[in-house]
């Protein structure tokens, strides 16, 4: 398929566009719920509770015109611990090292603290970036929604603006031609087939984290970590996986299990459904539940998180 679509880019005589490009904004504003849209698929987990996203979530898109490499990174926001010192790092060190930026703000959500310090950082990079509105779908008057971006504009000049919705928008084609626009000439970084670079570890132990977020109370979220221990194929391509879910207190671990283990029962129901259809295969998911007092603020437990992203 590779060879076909260079081909045929090249019989047409059109320029092959390739590149990098971080989807940033303030937590919570729809950047992984875009990418998946894009991608057709998920691959970022998604939730209604802010910094969901902790690394950088590699997405390749691969058309006859181009080939785009998505960056998703965590919302940039005031870190209160060492876990979001690090996810905080990691935004703002992307921005550096792509072709475009692709800056998320809500269409509902006035200019604020939280976006003037992003529009700082980008003072700071003469990266093109494109401004995108999502939530359309929650906004009653767009006139409101213009005089949003003209607010923006006044602070930044941006490559293009473009409105959407990442729930209920469709899928985004004026994006896709905006970015590729904005790209230069390139190679295929990538197979056409190919759609993360993300091992299938990672990816699984994401699922069940998002299944954490959805089923658990305000206090369990950004205490939650998963690592998924052992993935093998067993007879009848059964495939056994065993995650550990850390959490920082006992008090959090009781609430995660639930009674007679019903919560650790329903989170693993969920997960391995998605993981079933992410990996093609029946899966057999062992679950446990660990503490690791403040996890968040150790060293020793975050770096190996952090450390392929930040070197």
């Amino acid at each position: 398929m590779e060879k076909q679509v260079t081909q045929r880019a090249e019989k047409e005589k059109k320029p092959f566009k390739s590149g990098f490009v971080a989807i940033i904004g303030r937590p919570n504003v729809g950047k992984s719920t875009l990418m998946n849209l894009i991608m057709g698929q998920k691959l970022a987990i998604m939730s209604d509770k802010p910094q969901t996203t902790r690394n950088k979530i590699r997405c390749i898109y691969t058309s006859e015109e181009g080939q785009i490499i998505f960056i998703d990174t965590p919302g940039i926001h005031k870190p209160l611990h060492r876990l979001g010192e690090y996810m905080v790092q990691l935004s703002l060190k992307t921005m550096a090292e792509v072709d475009v930026i692709l800056y998320v703000i809500e269409a509902c959500s006035p200019l604020g603290g939280g976006d003037r310090y992003i529009l700082k950082q980008l003072q700071q990079v003469k990266t093109p970036v494109v401004l995108a509105v999502n939530k359309m779908d929650l906004v009653k008057r767009e006139d409101s929604v213009d005089a949003l971006i003209d607010s923006f504009r006044q602070e930044k000049e941006f490559a293009a603006v473009i409105k959407l919705s990442a729930l209920t928008g469709g899928y985004p084609h004026e994006l896709i031609r905006i970015l590729l626009d904005l790209l230069p000439e390139g190679p295929m970084y990538y197979p056409a087939d190919v759609i993360t670079e993300q091992p299938e570890r990672f990816i699984v132990a994401e699922l069940i984290r998002e299944k954490v977020l959805h089923l658990t109370r305000e206090e369990i979220p950004h205490a939650v970590a998963v690592e998924v221990e052992e993935m093998v194929k067993r007879k009848n391509d059964l495939v056994y996986i065993r995650a550990i879910i850390y959490t920082e207190r006992d008090s959090q671990k009781g609430i995660i299990v639930g009674k007679n283990g019903s919560m650790l029962k329903n989170i693993g129901t969920l997960a391995r459904q998605e993981i079933e259809n992410l990996l093609g295969s029946k899966v057999y998911l062992d679950l446990w539940v660990k503490v690791k007092k403040d996890w968040r603020n150790k060293e020793s437990f975050l770096r190996p998180m952090f450390a392929r992203e930040l070197e």
